[in-house]
């Protein structure tokens, strides 16, 4: 007598006894074909993308009819995104519990989990910016405290978290390294930058001294990090070749700490008058000038090997996936920080930097959104992710 396959045996079985009630592995398979199961935090790099769209075109240093209305309007469709992707992640922990814990412990999955953070951080932010213009001030300050005092919390403990994990759970090397680690890093440097914009709506005295030495200690905490990390990811660039095609765009999210961290001096110098006493009032009026300068130096290097790179990639056959809207938010970040230099210095090479740089950002989220919106009526975006066998890379050696 011929055995049948167990799970085809079971599966049998249990339909004809109850036609119309679900089988185990049914109802496994549905759980597994849903279109949450694979959402991952890296999702949340689209919000933080758009939202950067909104604030960074409200701080451009000329005045262009419709273009403030367009700020809030993409504000909008940012808050919108955020809501819509908080809820669908709820679905997700809910129901995936399994995938959701498999990302925490993935090493390439867990360090975007600083998005989220970041994400919460950048709507509350432009609500502040921007939103204010469409929902009102109070309303505007209520919204941007629950969002940044939630998503500075997350991104603490992020910044701790991750790590820990790196340590104690995943088994990584340096030949791993990649500038995604920076993810949870950098999520206090975003709390650095837009905790200043709510000094003045806190009371006068120690709340508001207190908020920006705190912001202070944040930019800090994420500077020193960065600084620590950073070079792992050049060496594991210089020693180790290019990164695979796919994860080329990440070269990008290096300008996220650097543009960051140039906007949080930009808006410390802004806070400090009346707020601290001095003479640290003068101290925080020279930083941006004092690290803003050469930190944009950097940043404008690190963007033309970047960018040289990723040229490369797409020639080799490099094709869309969710690590391009890195292509957004770090750009974002470098066009505030070019605004807060030019409004420092005077110097109108700043203006032009922020106008050339904003330019670039527009074009980039117009291509990861539009692709984005492809990719989620296909359904492709939200299919499990495809396993591809490793081959070894091919061996080259100089002979001159």
């Amino acid at each position: 007598m011929a055995t049948a396959h167990p799970l085809t045996a079971t599966t049998d079985n249990t339909s004809h006894a109850n036609p119309g009630r679900p089988t185990r592995a049914n109802a496994e398979a549905a759980a597994k074909s849903s279109p949450f199961r694979h959402l991952g935090p890296n999702w949340y790099a689209s919000v933080m993308g758009t939202a950067i769209v909104a604030t960074a075109g409200a701080g451009l240093p000329f005045d262009v009819p419709g273009l403030r209305t367009f700020c809030t309007a993409v504000w909008a469709l940012a808050l919108a995104m955020l809501i819509a992707l908080l809820a669908a992640r709820a679905v997700h922990w809910t129901h995936h519990r399994d995938q959701a814990r498999a990302h925490l412990l993935d090493p390439s999955m867990a360090p975007f989990y600083g998005c989220l953070s970041m994400a919460l951080l950048a709507v509350g932010g432009g609500a502040l910016v921007v939103g204010r213009d469409w929902i009102g001030v109070q309303a505007a300050v209520a919204l941007d405290v629950v969002l940044f005092s939630t998503g500075t919390l997350i991104g603490l403990a992020a910044a701790v978290a991750v790590p820990y994990l790196m340590v104690v759970r995943h088994r990584v090397d340096p030949s791993q390294a990649t500038p995604v680690w920076l993810l949870p890093l950098v999520a206090p440097m975003v709390s650095a930058a837009l905790g200043p914009l709510l000094v003045p709506h806190l009371p006068a005295g120690q709340p508001r001294e207190t908020l920006l030495l705190a912001c202070l200690a944040m930019f800090g905490l994420s500077l020193l990090a960065t600084l620590v990390m950073l070079p792992m990811i050049f060496a594991r660039l210089v020693t180790g070749g290019p990164l695979p095609l796919a994860l080329t765009p990440t070269l990008f999210l290096v300008l996220g700490p650097l543009g960051q961290s140039t906007t949080a001096v930009d808006k410390f110098a802004v806070a400090a008058p009346g707020v601290v006493p001095a003479p640290y009032e003068g101290g925080f009026a020279i930083l941006p000038v004092l690290y803003g300068v050469p930190v944009m130096g950097f940043a404008l290097l690190w963007l033309a090997l970047a960018a040289a790179l990723v040229l490369r990639a797409r020639r080799r056959g490099m094709v869309f996936g969710m690590t391009w809207w890195a292509f957004t938010f770090p750009v974002g970040t470098c066009v505030t920080g070019a605004e807060g230099l030019a409004r420092h210095t005077g110097l109108v090479v700043y203006d032009g930097l922020a106008v050339a740089l904003y330019a670039l950002l527009l074009a980039a989220w117009a291509v990861a959104a539009v692709h984005t919106a492809r990719g989620l009526v296909s359904g492709r975006l939200l299919a499990a992710p495809r396993r591809v066998l490793a081959v070894p890379a091919p061996t080259t050696a100089r002979t001159t």
